[in-house]
């Protein structure tokens, strides 16, 4: 592949090749701000005015570069953008067109640059010897795009102009690939990999029950998905506070697409509630069968509420309102933590977590203005962006609880 030279080897050997067409005119390669500098002979400008990168070729190297296994880096893909232009002796326009005429005609017939045509231009750039052949193309511009062009060259006037595109250059990298050595063992025994006949599990997602948001505990939902009447399967809860996964059985032989779970009663265990941190869950599958390694399926995110226990005051009058929430799962630090007051959301004055594991975190939030009204409030904790769920199902008619309203008289 090219050097950073071969931009310059692009130009010279357009430069090269325009002379020998244009017998005694003088071609150049400058700014058309600076091009003519006075002169009034027969002149060809051959200015590089822009470069572009080939996406198509920087996604990854180049054959050869590379074998299987190893890593390269894939070279700098540029697509060269030039600006010709001819100028009369005298400034005559005809002259001019003349000169135009054998510079198209030159570029229509040599379309693509030879190694002849580029060996020996500039030293040490390679470009002869890259895969990709240089192709020439007309590149039309419309009148609104030259005209903003030549705007860009103050105090200069307009001459017969003409774009070129010239493509690909690949510019080689300078970061040093990765050829690792072959792999003479693959697994434990050198067996390979261990390859299990029966199709995976996967996951596609959750339902809760009464169609809740989210769940809480000692509720049952389904896991939705693909063969989930494997057996030795276990239920696996990650959450970015905990040191450990949670992991819980399941029943085996349920249905292909469906598998209920049960979580735990907080009545089962009295620390239980206080280890669970509010959030986001990563659910996934483990499975684990006899004679074979044990892999994981794909997760699901599940949200897990968390539950206000107790509102104080549960009447107060209106105006700036003190309030203090005791919840559970336990507030560990760093968790954000909103109140849903109406339509408002205000955080916390102050989150108390004590040490004890059994005991409950206690917020207090400052209500400001808080307006009278017959009806009461419904407050819900946001928790890690998840929700608590203000309802209670135990009767036909779901409602919202009792201890989760706050009248302002």
């Amino acid at each position: 592949m090219s050097t950073p030279a071969a931009l310059a080897t692009v130009t010279a050997t357009l430069q090269n090749l325009v002379s020998s067409v244009v017998a005694g005119a003088t071609v150049t390669t400058q700014p058309p701000s600076v091009a003519r500098n006075g002169g009034d002979g027969e002149q060809i400008n051959i200015f590089l005015y822009s470069t572009q990168v080939n996406t198509a070729f920087s996604n990854a190297p180049m054959p050869g570069e590379s074998r299987s296994g190893e890593q390269a880096y894939p070279p700098l893909p540029l697509i060269l953008k030039y600006l010709i232009t001819a100028y009369g002796a005298n400034d005559d326009d005809i002259s001019g067109q003349q000169l135009m005429g054998l510079a198209m005609s030159l570029l229509h017939d040599r379309p693509l640059l030879g190694q002849s045509d580029i060996a020996g231009i500039t030293p040490d750039s390679n470009l002869q010897q890259q895969i990709e052949r240089i192709r020439i193309t007309p590149d039309p511009l419309s009148l609104d795009d030259m005209s903003r062009l030549w705007g860009t060259f103050h105090s200069v006037d307009y001459r017969l102009s003409t774009g070129y595109e010239v493509s690909v250059v690949l510019i080689k990298s300078t970061r040093s690939g990765r050829a690792p050595l072959p792999v003479l063992r693959r697994g434990e025994d050198n067996q390979g990999a261990d390859v299990v006949a029966a199709p995976s599990p996967s996951l596609s997602g959750l339902r809760f029950p009464n169609q809740k948001p989210g769940a809480e505990f000692g509720d049952t939902f389904t896991l939705l998905g693909e063969q989930l009447n494997s057996e030795d399967i276990t239920l696996r809860l990650q959450h970015p506070l905990l040191d450990e996964p949670i992991n819980i059985p399941v029943e085996a032989g349920q249905s292909e697409t469906e598998m209920v779970v049960q979580l735990p009663e907080l009545a089962d265990d009295a620390e239980l509630g206080f280890k669970w941190p509010a959030g986001f869950y990563a659910l996934s599958l483990v499975m684990q069968r006899p004679g074979t390694p044990t892999w994981t399926s794909n997760s699901v995110s599940m949200p897990f509420s968390p539950k206000i226990e107790s509102i104080d005051p549960a009447n107060a009058p209106a105006g700036d309102v003190v309030i203090t929430v005791e919840c559970l799962p336990q507030i560990k630090e760093g968790q954000g933590v909103t109140l849903l007051f109406s339509d408002r959301t205000i955080k916390p004055d102050s989150v108390t977590t004590p040490a004890d594991p059994t005991a409950r975190s206690i917020l207090i939030f400052t209500i400001e203005n808080a307006l009278a009204r017959t009806e009461p409030y419904v407050l819900r904790l946001r928790v890690d962006g998840v929700d608590s769920i203000p309802v209670d199902f135990s009767g036909d008619i779901p409602q919202f609880a009792d201890n989760q309203k706050v009248t302002i008289t």
